[in-house]
């Protein structure tokens, strides 16, 4: 996983290098890793009207559900600071990807490692829609 996780790094950085952030000038990128092995980019993408911007992660889920990937091992996110997943995301990666590692990424290479779970405790989710 380390050889793996270290190609979701690259991705993830690759992906901030095409952040449209003409506001924040804080570029994020995003690497999801299907289980059928495939990797995933997202770059945020904001807009003047803020309430329209995406995240980065919800990029990347957005490209992997577009290429029909229904199952994740990993997310990888890098931005300046190491910045964890906003409250919208965590939410959209427990509905799509449900429990997976998450690691953060920072512009001096320092990684942690999280839990989607961990990130969102108590989720809402699907069985509190039956």
């Amino acid at each position: 996983m380390e050889k793996l996780t270290k190609q979701l790094i690259k991705t993830a950085k690759s992906a901030a290098n095409n952040a449209h952030c003409p506001f924040s000038n804080y570029p994020v990128g995003a690497a999801l890793l299907s289980k059928s092995g495939k990797i995933y980019k997202g770059c945020n993408v904001e807009s003047s009207s803020y309430g329209l911007s995406v995240c980065a992660e919800r990029n990347a889920i957005a490209a992997a559900l577009v290429d029909n990937a229904q199952a994740f091992s990993a997310l990888v996110i890098y931005s300046q600071n190491g910045a964890t997943p906003c409250g919208a995301c965590r939410q959209v990666i427990w509905d799509v990807c449900g429990e997976i590692p998450i690691y953060t990424v920072d512009e001096n290479n320092n990684t942690k490692e999280y839990n989607s779970k961990n990130l969102l405790p108590e989720p809402f989710g699907a069985h509190k829609l039956e």
